[in-house]
């Protein structure tokens, strides 16, 4: 950059001036001085310990020079023409991010600039329209999960299970946790990258093509050092299970009970996790006011019994008045490494995803009540037809006896290249059992379908006829 002469002139600066003016503002004899405090002979002193291996000697190998603006526009919207834009297609891809409408009042009003601009309160008290919106947000999610209390929201669905994880050993006092077979295998994937740096014991398995939940098999595998038993619900499969029972076998040996929502548009129809006691209940807020957005960013969210507050990660707005007597919004909580001692942190992970759960919590606010149980009504009924359609296709089983709107076929062959084939037709089929699983043979012919209201009878049935061309 210096020595580009196109530069200084735009710049209007000339030799020592420009080097004044990079990235990094120090002069040759301010890093010499530093160098000299710290007793090394050149900057690259500093980097001794990096194997001789590791260091590169030039340009990073196969990536291109700088282009031009012009250059690098046109590249990257040749790359995106190769996309499948989801709204272009029968779409009808899940597995924990759903294709829902988003009604346009949300976007017009998240990009408003009081809250596309603003992040994190640090100084809370002062964004006081910030700290009501999460105020409000945490009523709506705590309802929703049918907890006493939620926070301000996580980072998204899968740290948000881990945090849960996290927080029953803290409050247990105990380090094993069983994992559902029927947890997103993703959700899986994360908490075993961070048990290894906490001592966390999992017990994990993989899902079995059948209509029945492993309820069953996890109370009997609790027992006296259990910390908590993670299940998601709906599970991986779309399957159903009243969790009354895991909740009391959970408390008989004194573990906690983690429930995990992928789709919370579900809870619009079924009894919440809370209702069913739950101690904790974490999940994806995508689904409401959140488009797919070639995944992400999300927003995860986070419930619990009022007792357990303490050891909850995040933030929590609370309620309060000020000195005029006038109503006002505080931060109750805030137990993250940003504001407390490190080693004091309940999390250092526990991102808010501010813009995110705005959109959320705008959804949530437009339906209302009515409106979700309306939403979810019309997801079901949808999910409905396509099963029995779809059941229809010679060759092709429906795996679940419950559901909600996202249910699990068996195509009796492998589901992965039918997935291709459909794919390169213009009709995203679903989710292959295979693409989550690889490797498990007896899950390869699985075809997870997701059923939002954006489906139209025309594409269950372009879906139908596709399968039957491909599998015949």
């Amino acid at each position: 950059m210096g020595d580009d002469p196109s530069i200084r002139e735009v710049f209007g600066v000339r030799g020592g001036e420009m080097e004044r003016m990079r990235y990094l503002p120090l002069t040759s004899s301010d890093r010499a001085e530093m160098l000299s405090v710290i007793g090394a002979g050149s900057v690259d002193d500093l980097f001794v310990d990096v194997p001789e291996s590791a260091r590169l000697s030039g340009p990073i190998e196969g990536l291109p020079n700088h282009a031009s603006e012009l250059a690098v526009e046109r590249h990257m919207t040749a790359l995106a023409r190769k996309n499948i834009v989801a709204g272009d297609v029968p779409f009808f891809l899940g597995c924990g991010a759903y294709r829902h409408h988003v009604p346009a009042s949300v976007d017009h009003l998240i990009q408003r600039g009081e809250f596309l601009t603003a992040y994190t309160p640090y100084q809370p008290e002062i964004a006081q329209g910030t700290l009501q919106m999460l105020f409000e947000f945490q009523t709506q999610v705590a309802r929703l999960l049918g907890t006493d209390v939620a926070n301000a929201s996580m980072y998204d669905g899968s740290t948000a299970c881990w945090e849960a994880i996290g927080m029953a050993r803290r409050i247990t006092k105990k380090s094993k946790a069983i994992l559902s077979s029927g947890l997103h295998p993703h959700y899986v994937s994360v908490a075993k990258t961070m048990a290894k740096y906490t001592g966390d014991t999992l017990e994990t398995g993989t899902p079995v093509l059948t209509a029945e939940t492993d309820i069953d098999q996890m109370i009997a595998a609790i027992d006296a050092d259990t910390s908590c038993v993670v299940v998601q619900y709906p599970d991986i499969l779309g399957r159903i299970a009243d969790l009354t029972p895991l909740a009391e076998a959970c408390h008989a040996k004194k573990a906690l009970l983690i429930a995990v929502v992928t789709e919370p548009v579900a809870l619009g129809a079924i009894r919440s996790p809370g209702e069913m006691d739950a101690d904790i209940v974490v999940g994806e807020g995508q689904s409401l006011g959140v488009g797919l957005q070639f995944g992400g960013p999300y927003v995860g969210l986070m419930g619990c019994k009022d007792k357990y507050i303490r050891q909850m990660p995040g933030r929590f707005c609370g309620e309060t008045v000020d000195a005029d007597g006038k109503r006002g919004f505080v931060l109750t909580l805030s137990t993250r490494e940003q504001h407390i001692r490190r080693e004091k942190a309940t999390s250092n992970i526990c991102t808010n995803s501010g813009l995110c759960a705005l959109a959320f919590s705008i959804h949530m606010t437009l339906l209302g009540e009515a409106g979700l149980r309306r939403m979810a009504g019309i997801n079901h009924a949808n999910a409905c037809r396509a099963a029995d359609r779809l059941a229809k296709v010679p060759g092709v089983k429906l795996v679940n006896d419950v559901f909600f709107n996202e249910f699990t076929l068996d195509l009796g062959s492998e589901a992965r290249p039918i997935v291709r084939t459909l794919a390169e037709r213009g009709v995203l089929a679903g989710v292959s059992l295979g693409r989550l699983y690889p490797g498990e043979d007896a899950l390869a012919n699985g075809l997870v379908v997701a059923v939002t209201e954006t489906v139209t009878a025309e594409d269950i049935e372009t879906l139908a006829k596709a399968l039957e061309e491909v599998l015949a």
